[in-house]
């Protein structure tokens, strides 16, 4: 081989790392965030947050999991002589030699992850701002990719800042150790949790010590006396650096330190003869803690949004969110003011405006007073089955393929080897019911038959236009609520019932600017839009129902929401309850706010037999959405064109506007019929033969109204409370149905012309609580058949 060869294997080698550099740059080096103004070093980060009325309501900080309060901020002359030393010539020492990265360290690392697979090491301390600012979506991963992406923006960072602004914003960001609800961040928090005095008048041995935990707080906090000769080492270095002399150093080496919660018993010359942690409670005591928690779990989704949007969350600009406080503080009221939830049970509340699906409020957990907040969001991150709730999305499918509320379905067993469905409790009537009645008497059966009618893919269609995600697998069961969404999830899907049928995506932030006022994201104008999933005309339609769910049926009826209603205020939703009693829900609307409440243990679980939905989250969601509407005017739900009422078995119903037929025209001399009476024809409600002349069984109402009619009971058959809604006495009830209070129907075809005990069968899904030996029975003279009230529980 000769000597050419040889040089154009060295050029090709020294080529090589260029190369690589390219390649990496083509792949990590672009939408790196820019270093824009100083202000995100003034503010250490910070990015301040406004609410839906542009009023400042909290800033956010990268402050690695801390909850319930802002990093106190201080300048390099508070922390005292000893502190930011201390800490440089342990985390990095080249720290003024290098230009942001310090490669004699990142070798030491690679080295590190070579030999023993642990890439973390050789960060210089620009490169942890970076990680702990500009970078902090990367959630301190270990990868390359953050180490490049630290290098660059590290590089530039040292170009536009000093040196001492950076070893500032160091100082106030370090991770020093768990502090029960907060981590302890910073300088200062460290100094007060740690040694129970401010950062300024830490001794030179306490700021060592200090500094020589960084590494593994939790650990090395635990372990005074194994680690005790770092402090040794670091004050040696620190006197070959000229930071202090040698004097100094032995002074502190000599002085007694006792971090919080240690029982230390100290010798001669720096020796420890004995050190025990007698208190591990209280590192956590002295940790800074805040009584501000509020909107705690809002803001933890609005960080969540940023992040997914790109955002750099502490990059000292602003961000304009959808927060309303008030919203927010009836939320969270209403979680600490339960008194009947179970014990063990935690909650999840979402509530958001149904115009636009920008999120008012969000409550994650059960909250207690003097306590800081669970970290995990049952609000948004929790998939439980919805049981019933999901119930008014398939009626509503099934108004739009021109189904109407007072089509019949009949309530009795399934023909299924496969799947065999029951009502909640048990019984059923053997007789059809209306959509209405099914609805709100929470019948599995007539859903389950509508559904296998819709077919089960049409309407897992339609449950992923409304945000939801129906598993493939779940068949028939997910008419009556196997799927699994979150609060936030199920307030989405209900919103269209209360803005004429338009899906919006839920979102958090109006727009963000960076530190010099330029906007860098505003939502689109597509979300603001929305998206089409019901037409107006089928949106009314399914309000109507849920509204009817809340207000057909008083409590002594069985009514199932009626802790739901809102003294002035249109209220429509629907309950849900899951097997087993393990999932409590609530989803409702009113004209400004939709919401969803769900009730459950964090592992799950059943709950007492005792618990409903209708006595559980549907208050919670009262108060909720009545203190957040507390001093806004009243509004009612905006009716489309096309929609008209009839009064169907003592309840007005919402129907679509039939088109106005075109006039016959008459004969100049009508021939009188020679046919002694009149040709009979059935009705569209009625399964018996009707003649003409009969008033029909659907009476127009007198005055439509938007409000569905409560029905009161009365000692023999049940009225409607509004005289004008009542049908004319010659008129004929309904056959097959029982009315909205107690039930009374007729069926088509008697079964058995006597007394039909039903027999009881295992809890199925959502209903209200019933004797499970409800008796019916069955009137061969008269047609009626009477359903024996049960008694409450």
């Amino acid at each position: 081989m000769g000597v050419m060869f040889w040089l154009r294997l060295a050029f090709v080698v020294l080529l090589l790392p260029f190369i690589a550099l390219g390649v990496l740059w083509m792949m990590w080096g672009r939408g790196l965030p820019a270093i824009t103004t100083l202000d995100a070093l003034e503010y250490s980060g910070t990015t301040r947050v406004y609410d839906m009325n542009s009023k400042l309501a909290t800033t956010l900080t990268p402050s690695g999991g801390r909850r319930g309060g802002q990093l106190k901020m201080l300048t390099l002359d508070q922390m005292g002589p000893w502190a930011a030393k201390a800490v440089m010539e342990s985390e990095d020492r080249r720290f003024y030699e290098h230009g942001g990265v310090d490669f004699m360290g990142i070798t030491r690392g690679l080295l590190k992850g070579i030999f023993k697979q642990d890439l973390e090491g050789g960060s210089s301390i620009t490169q942890q701002v970076v990680k702990n600012t500009l970078l902090s979506d990367l959630n301190s991963a270990r990868t390359l990719e953050r180490k490049f992406k630290e290098a660059l923006l590290a590089s530039r960072l040292e170009k536009r800042f000093s040196k001492k602004e950076i070893l500032q914003v160091y100082m106030n960001l370090v991770y020093w150790g768990n502090g029960g609800s907060n981590d302890i961040m910073g300088i200062d928090d460290a100094a007060k949790a740690y040694f129970r005095k401010p950062a300024a008048q830490l001794n030179l041995a306490e700021s060592v010590y200090l500094a020589t935990i960084i590494p593994a707080p939790n650990k090395r906090y635990k372990e005074f006396t194994d680690y005790r000769p770092l402090v040794k080492n670091l004050l040696g270095r620190m006197v070959e650096d000229k930071q202090i002399t040698r004097a100094q150093a032995t002074q502190a080496w000599n002085t007694p330190i006792y971090p919080s919660g240690w029982r230390i018993d100290w010798g001669e010359d720096g020796k420890v003869n004995s050190a025990t942690l007698a208190d591990e409670t209280s590192l956590a005591r002295n940790a800074p803690h805040s009584d501000n928690t509020q909107g705690y779990y809002y803001w933890q989704g609005l960080q969540q949004q940023l992040t997914q949007l790109g955002s750099h969350l502490y990059d000292g600009g602003k961000v304009y969110s959808t927060y309303d406080a008030q919203a927010q503080n009836a939320s969270e009221r209403a979680s600490l003011n339960v008194s009947r939830i179970p014990r063990g049970a935690t909650l999840g509340i979402a509530l958001l405006d149904p115009q636009n699906g920008e999120v008012r409020a969000l409550v994650g957990q059960r909250l207690f007073y003097n306590q800081s907040p669970n970290e995990w969001n049952n609000a948004m991150q929790a998939k439980r089955q919805v049981g019933s709730s999901i119930k008014p999305l398939l009626y509503t499918l099934a108004l739009s393929k021109g189904w109407k509320q007072s089509d019949r379905v009949l309530d009795s067993p399934i023909d299924d080897k496969d799947y065999q469905p029951q009502n909640y409790d048990g019984t059923y009537l053997g007789v059809p019911v209306t959509l209405r009645y099914a609805l709100d008497h929470s019948l599995n059966l007539p859903t389950v038959r509508l559904g296998k009618e819709l077919g089960m893919d049409t309407f897992s269609a339609k449950l992923r236009e409304l945000g939801l995600s129906p598993g493939s697998d779940l068949g028939l069961s997910l008419a009556i609520g196997t799927l699994e969404a979150s609060p936030l999830q199920m307030a989405a899907a209900y919103a269209p019932f209360a803005n004429g049928g338009i899906y919006h995506t839920p979102s958090f932030v109006r727009r963000t600017e960076n530190g010099l006022g330029e906007v860098t994201y505003k939502r689109p104008q597509s979300e603001l839009a929305g998206t089409r999933v019901w037409d107006p005309q089928t949106a009314w339609l399914g309000l109507d129902m849920i509204r009817g769910v809340v207000n057909d049926l008083d409590s002594d009826q069985g009514g199932l929401a009626t802790r739901a209603r809102i003294d002035g205020w249109e209220v429509g939703g629907k309950t849900g309850t899951t097997n087993d009693i393990k999932d409590l829900w609530f989803v409702g609307t009113t004209s400004r706010l939709t919401g969803a409440v769900w009730v459950g243990k964090q592992a799950g679980g059943s709950l007492p037999e005792w618990a409903y939905s209708g006595t559980i989250p549907a208050p919670i969601w009262q108060q909720s959405m009545q203190g957040a509407l507390r001093g806004v005017a009243s509004a009612a739900f905006k009716e489309p064109s096309g929609i008209d009422y009839r009064v169907v078995r003592r309840v007005k119903m919402a129907f679509r506007a039939e088109p106005a037929a075109a006039p016959v025209a008459q004969p100049e001399t009508p021939r009188r019929s020679w046919w002694p009476f009149s040709l009979g024809r059935r009705s569209e409600n009625s399964s018996a033969a009707v003649a003409p002349a009969t008033p029909p069984t659907e009476q127009p109402a007198a005055q439509p109204t938007t409000q569905p009619t409560n029905t009161q009971p009365t000692n023999t058959e049940p009225t409607n409370t509004q005289s004008t809604n009542t049908q004319p006495a010659d008129s004929q009830p309904t056959p097959s149905e029982p009315t909205s209070s107690q039930p009374v129907t007729t069926p088509p075809v008697p079964v058995n012309p006597n007394s039909v005990t039903l027999q009881p069968a295992p809890s199925g899904q959502d209903a209200a609580p019933t004797d499970s030996g409800r008796t019916v029975q069955f009137d061969g003279n008269s047609g009626h058949v009477e359903v024996a009230p049960a008694s409450p529980q």
